[in-house]
């Protein structure tokens, strides 16, 4: 064999030993992401969300719905007795449970908002095979935003999510324009961009290893999503709804923050420039209302109070 084409095939050979490699972990990735880690509810938790409820004088009950696919959704609703007439929806991260979202609740409580916390597909109680980022959780807020029209009959409804559940809030704007307001705090901007980061967290670099060297890994995970479960990754883009949306969006992200870096929320942000967005300096994952309390509740009870109807 002449040499120049021993070179090439050695080239060839190493480069789809390479992609092999890439697919391996793509697939890896791929099924790590459909299949997070469940997180029980236990008695503990019901305690818990019982003794907020009677501390808030407020009504606890236990929910669920079918969703458009057949997955039982379960979660808690916990109504206000002497309440202003609104509801929020709280939504916990990814491989976390409704309990989760308990401390975000007392604050609502406080201020006299009902507050309706679902486990989220493939979490805590709720049924669901595997876990989509989006593409099937937006028609399951759609329909626990049907729910509470119908059993509440809310003044103004609004919603509040963290991490995973952040970006699956704004995701749903497309399909619930009647939202008066949301809040989401640590929101990646597309799954792209959150597995260029995760990758990179998983051999402790920067998501510059997702985006390049192992890029192929990453859409080969795409790919294997959308062939083995139908499910299509492209569609979980947060920063594709914001730009559409005409519901009033405040994002909340930590300056400190390493597992989602803010740079997701500036680009949502730079998707609509009616969007406002709070970067709280000592603030890292969901941390805004552990590092600066006060100015959380500040800022989210003054958004949703001057957005009664929007």
């Amino acid at each position: 064999m002449k040499p120049a084409r021993r070179i090439l095939f050695r080239v060839l050979f190493y480069c789809g030993l390479w992609l092999a490699v890439c697919a391996a972990i793509g697939i890896v990735l791929g099924e790590a992401a459909l299949h997070p880690p469940r997180l029980p509810i236990g008695p503990d938790d019901e305690a818990m969300a019982r003794s907020e409820a009677a501390r808030n004088r407020a009504a606890l009950a236990d929910v669920e719905l079918r969703a458009a696919d057949g997955a039982i959704l379960r979660g808690w609703s916990i109504r206000a007795a002497a309440g202003n007439g609104n509801a929020v929806i709280l939504l916990h991260g990814q491989a976390d449970n409704r309990r989760g979202m308990l401390a975000p609740a007392d604050l609502l409580l406080r201020h006299g908002y009902s507050v309706l916390l679902p486990d989220a597909r493939a979490h805590g109680a709720s049924g669901g095979s595997i876990a989509t980022y989006g593409p099937l959780e937006s028609g399951d807020l759609r329909r626990w935003a049907v729910w509470l029209e119908l059993s509440q009959a809310p003044h103004c409804l609004y919603g509040l999510g963290d991490s995973m559940a952040a970006s699956q809030l704004l995701e749903s704007l497309t399909q619930i324009p009647e939202f008066c307001a949301v809040v989401a705090e640590s929101a990646f901007s597309s799954f792209r961009e959150a597995a260029y980061v995760r990758i990179g967290q998983q051999f402790r670099t920067g998501p510059w290893l997702g985006q390049t060297l192992l890029r192929p890994a990453i859409e080969e995970g795409l790919l294997y999503a959308r062939l083995r479960y139908g499910v299509n990754f492209a569609m979980a883009s947060p920063i594709r709804a914001v730009a559409s949306t005409r519901v009033p969006v405040l994002l909340i992200h930590g300056l400190a923050d390493t597992n989602l870096p803010p740079r997701n929320s500036e680009r949502i942000k730079a998707a609509n420039a009616a969007a406002v967005l709070w970067e709280p300096p000592d603030a890292g994952h969901c941390g805004a209302s552990s590092a600066e309390p006060a100015e959380y509740e500040r800022r989210v009870i003054g958004w949703f109070e001057s957005h009664a109807g929007h």
